[in-house]
């Protein structure tokens, strides 16, 4: 007999699915778009919310309703190879390389480097990546506990103390909404669009998808559409949370200016919106709700690469995946964010595209019958646009990295290709595969999981 979730279900993992994706880079990106905002802080926020929740939520909804049994199967559809190559890539990316190491500096950052003399922190950032990760790994351990040590106690305890913050900001508030500031003047929309990719939610929902399945799968629902109907309500609990959050903490950002001034970093602002309202005790206050929103997005990030590692490396155990990446991370953690995210970028401008139009694909697949050619031909296609934007970003870091050909290449897309200078010159290439893919001889993909 096939159960029904109660609403309470819904909202238990709907909340740690919340947990999995909040992390500290979900804190510092709106609160920064709402000071450069300003008066334009709608037009912003609702370009902000397109892809920081729109793009993650359809992610969802991809491995949910596609009926994929995770990231490498919805992948395969394009091809076998292309697969295992795009998820192993992902994995790393959203992993050990960059978003799981980010998750220990971005809190000693943020919390704990203001209060120590410049010689002391390399070695009190290794004190306390190698604490935190600790901390990780006894969490990361078993699996079917995640929804438990997520959704029932660190996320609750995180919106504890998040909303003892924005609540005291927005019941008093610091001043009037200041004048936009560089984009956001005239682009206001478009530019909050391309700065909900920093979030890395599009990418993380690929992979989270498959933990919100199994979490329902645990709760004794096991029809493919009682899963994606499932998976579709959490996801809702989830984003709606989410976009309840970014509108104050935006607005937390626009009230700002007139009493702290401007910073450049969303870590600063929030580091001084708490001192302003708590003195002393903000920084205190800031530090906890930082190592919770980290923490708990590390434990979902270790627990799904894990689990994705142990699936195509099946003699290492889980766990063993568990040290190894805690390991790594951890190292990684110790070279400091700048590092991490200078190196970041490149990487994710290759990626978002892939993985936008992948998502797109897999909702859309009724549409064209699941047939192979078209996930194919517009992958390709869009792999060419991708790959020069994490070339351009790449360069933009380390200029001598320069390479004629790809200069070459960079100009022609920028003049024939619509929006290319917003970053999203993959949208054309992308729907002309769809459409060449439909012309090819029909060959459908097997979906074995429905």
């Amino acid at each position: 007999m096939q159960n029904k979730l109660s609403f309470s279900t819904y909202a238990l993992i709907g909340t740690m699915l919340f947990g999995m994706f909040f992390g500290a880079g979900n804190l510092i990106f709106p609160i920064q778009l709402g000071q450069m905002a300003g008066t334009n802080f709608w037009p912003g926020l609702i370009g902000f919310l397109v892809t920081a929740i729109g793009l993650p939520f359809m992610g969802i909804l991809a491995i949910g309703l596609s009926r994929s049994n995770g990231l490498q199967d919805l992948a395969s559809r394009v091809h076998p190879l292309f697969g295992i190559t795009f998820a192993t890539v992902l994995y790393l990316t959203i992993g050990p390389f960059f978003a799981i190491p980010r998750t220990a500096t971005v809190p000693f950052v943020v919390g704990f480097e203001p209060f120590l003399n410049d010689g002391q922190v390399t070695l009190w950032l290794g004190v306390f990546s190698f604490m935190f990760f600790t901390i990780v790994y006894y969490f990361s351990l078993n699996p079917a506990k995640v929804m438990d040590y997520i959704g029932k106690y660190l996320t609750p305890l995180f919106l504890v103390f998040l909303f003892i913050l924005i609540g005291t900001a927005i019941f008093n508030p610091m001043g009037a909404f200041g004048s936009p500031a560089s984009d956001y003047k005239d682009m206001a929309f478009m530019t909050g669009f391309t700065e909900g990719y920093n979030t890395m939610d599009a990418l993380a929902s690929l992979a989270f998808g498959i933990v919100v399945i199994n979490a329902i799968k645990s709760k004794g629902v096991t029809e493919p559409k009682a899963i994606a109907q499932a998976t579709w309500k959490a996801g809702i609990v989830a984003m709606g949370l989410m976009m309840l959050i970014y509108g104050l903490i935006t607005y937390m950002g626009a009230s700002s200016v007139e009493a702290i001034g401007t910073y450049d970093n969303g870590g600063l602002i929030f580091a001084e919106v708490a001192q302003h309202y708590f003195g002393p005790f903000g920084s205190v206050l800031l530090a906890i709700i930082i190592v919770l929103a980290c923490l708990k997005t590390s434990i979902g990030l270790i627990t799904s690469c894990s689990d994705y590692f142990h699936s195509i490396i099946p003699k290492v155990s889980y766990k063993s995946f568990v040290l190894i990446l805690c390991l790594v991370s951890f190292i990684i953690a110790n070279f400091g964010l700048t590092n991490i995210i200078q190196f970041a970028i490149p990487v994710l401008m290759f990626l978002y595209p892939l993985a936008i139009v992948l998502i797109l694909l897999g909702l859309t697949s009724p549409l064209f019958g699941n047939k192979r050619s078209v996930y194919t031909v517009s992958m390709f296609l869009t792999f060419f646009v991708s790959v020069i934007d994490g070339y351009k970003a790449l360069v933009a870091n380390l200029p001598g990295w320069t390479v004629s050909a790809f200069e070459s290449i960079q100009t022609f897309y920028a003049d024939v290709l619509p929006l290319y200078s917003m970053g999203l010159g993959w949208m054309l290439p992308a729907l002309l595969g769809v459409v060449i893919g439909l012309l090819l001889p029909k060959r459908t993909v097997e979906t074995p999981y429905m």
